[in-house]
């Protein structure tokens, strides 16, 4: 197993499960071509620039496909997601406040931070949309 230095601990992974931990949600940006991705990394996916920046996304988005997982009895099922960011990012989590199978591919989403055991998890919740 590597070992850990302060490096790896300061870089873009540590530092975004740092937000969560704050309860806030952010992703990193491009800042040429204004770009938003995730995961978090050193370089943009596109262009490999390292001028990147932190900002906060509207959270919002559309759920791209569901798993719904079976573990043993007595737990219960529940759901995993990839959510399509209005801002272009696709990100896996999970829907919390509607039974695992009541998500719906297409369904709109917001982001929230949580709290599970001392740490921040980024989960979404559903939107109900106005026509």
């Amino acid at each position: 197993m590597p070992e850990h230095t302060q490096a790896a601990e300061s870089g873009p992974q540590a530092r975004y499960e740092a937000y969560l931990d704050e309860g806030r949600f952010m992703l990193q940006r491009d800042r040429a071509s204004g770009e938003l991705f995730f995961y978090p990394r050193v370089a943009a996916p596109r262009s490999g620039s390292r001028d990147l920046e932190w900002v906060a996304p509207s959270g919002l988005g559309r759920v791209y496909a569901v798993t719904v997982i079976h573990p043993r009895l007595p737990e219960t099922p529940y759901g995993v997601v990839l959510v399509d960011l209005d801002e272009g990012p696709r990100l896996m989590s999970r829907v919390d406040g509607i039974p695992a199978h009541d998500v719906r591919i297409g369904a709109r989403v917001r982001a929230r931070v949580i709290q599970e055991a001392g740490r921040g998890v980024l989960i979404f919740e559903s939107v109900v949309e106005h026509t």
